[in-house]
C-alpha cells in the first residue's frame, strides 16, 4: 500500500484550496437558483474532464473493471455530504459553515481504527483536538450571539461525518482504484442524484420552503444569466480538480496523517468572505487560524512515527 505522507498532505491542501473557491461561488448563487440545478451544471461540465483523466491515467475501461458497488456507495455518501454542506450556505455565514465542517478530522481520526485498523498516537489526537479548539476560537463570537444554534449548523456537521466516512473508503479502495476512477463515479452520482432529486420535488409540487436551506434545495429551476451560468460551469472544472486531489490524498497517505490539514480550508473561507461578501475577518479568525496551522505542523511531525 502506498504511503507517502508529504505527497498526501500536498494533495489534500491543494484540494481544500480548490474546493474553497467553489464554496464561494455556490454561496453567491444560492439565493437565486436551486441547488440541484447548480450541481447538475457543475457535474455535466466536470464529466468530460474526469473521463479524460481516467483515459490518461488507466484507460476508460477501468470504469467498469471492478468494485462497482463500493465505488457507487462511496459516491452516494459524498452526494449526501455535499448536499447537506451546500444547503447550509444560505443560512450561515461562509466562515461559520466552513468552520463547522472542519470537524471532519475528528470523525476521520475516530473512525480510522474501525475502518482501516490505523491507530493514531496521542500526539496526533492532541494535534487534532488543538486544531478543533482553534475552530472554536474562531466561532466564539458567533456562538455568544447564538448564531451556531441555527438548525443549518447541523447540516454542516452531518456533512463532515459523511465526508469523513467516504474518505476512509477512498483509502481502503486506493490499493486497486485510481483517483480519477473514484472521482468519475463521484461526479456521475452527483449528476444522477441531483437530477432525480429535482424530478421528484417537481413531481411532488414542492417548490418553496420557509427556511433558506430548504428553499435552496426545492426552488424550481430557472434559466441562469450568462455570468451565473459561467460561474456554475466553472464549478465543474474546480470540482474535477478538487475531487482528484482529495481522493489522491487519502489513497497515498495514512488518514491520521493528512486529515489535520483539512483545517487549512479555514484560512480560505475568511479571504473569500472578505473579497466577495464584504465580511471582515475578526481577531478571533486570525488567532484561530494560527492555532490550526500550528496544530497541523505538530500532527505532521507526529504522523512520521505512527503507533504500531
Amino acid at each position: 500500500m502506498q504511503n507517502n505522507t508529504a505527497r498526501g498532505i500536498l494533495y489534500l491542501c491543494l484540494g481544500v484550496f480548490v474546493f474553497s473557491m467553489q464554496d464561494a461561488i455556490i454561496k453567491r448563487v444560492s439565493g437565486a437558483y436551486p441547488l440541484t440545478e447548480v450541481v447538475c451544471i457543475r457535474s455535466m461540465v466536470g464529466m468530460p474532464l474526469l473521463l479524460a483523466l481516467v483515459q490518461h491515467e488507466v484507460g476508460w475501461r477501468a470504469i467498469f473493471a471492478s468494485h462497482l458497488g463500493p465505488l457507487t456507495l462511496r459516491a452516494f455518501i459524498l452526494f449526501v455530504s455535499y448536499t447537506a454542506y451546500y444547503m447550509a450556505f444560505p443560512a450561515l455565514p461562509l466562515a461559520d459553515a466552513v468552520a463547522l465542517y472542519f470537524t471532519v478530522p475528528l470523525f476521520v481520526t475516530a473512525l480510522a481504527g474501525p475502518f482501516l485498523g490505523e491507530r493514531a498516537g496521542w500526539k496526533v489526537w492532541t494535534a487534532v483536538m488543538v486544531g478543533f479548539a482553534g475552530v472554536v476560537v474562531m466561532l466564539q463570537p458567533a456562538g455568544l450571539r447564538g448564531g451556531l444554534f441555527e438548525p443549518a449548523a447541523l447540516l454542516s456537521l452531518l456533512s463532515a461525518a459523511m465526508y469523513g466516512s467516504s474518505m476512509l473508503m477512498a483509502r481502503k479502495l486506493g490499493t486497486s482504484q485510481a483517483a480519477s476512477v473514484m472521482s468519475f463515479y463521484q461526479n456521475w452520482v452527483f449528476l444522477v442524484g441531483a437530477g432525480c432529486t429535482a424530478l421528484v420535488l417537481n413531481r411532488l409540487g414542492i417548490v418553496d420552503a420557509a427556511h433558506p436551506s430548504l428553499s435552496f434545495l426545492v426552488r424550481p429551476w430557472v434559466w441562469p444569466t450568462l455570468t451565473d451560468g459561467l460561474l456554475m460551469a466553472l464549478c465543474g472544472v474546480v470540482a474535477a480538480a478538487g475531487m482528484v486531489f482529495l481522493t489522491s490524498a487519502y489513497r497515498v497517505a495514512r488518514a491520521s496523517a493528512v486529515t489535520p490539514f483539512e483545517y487549512t480550508g479555514i484560512l480560505w473561507a475568511p479571504l473569500w468572505g472578505f473579497l466577495f461578501f464584504s465580511e471582515v475577518p475578526r481577531a478571533t479568525t486570525v488567532a484561530g487560524a494560527a492555532i490550526i496551522v500550528g496544530a497541523g505542523m505538530v500532527a505532521l511531525r507526529a504522523a512520521k512515527h505512527p503507533v504500531n
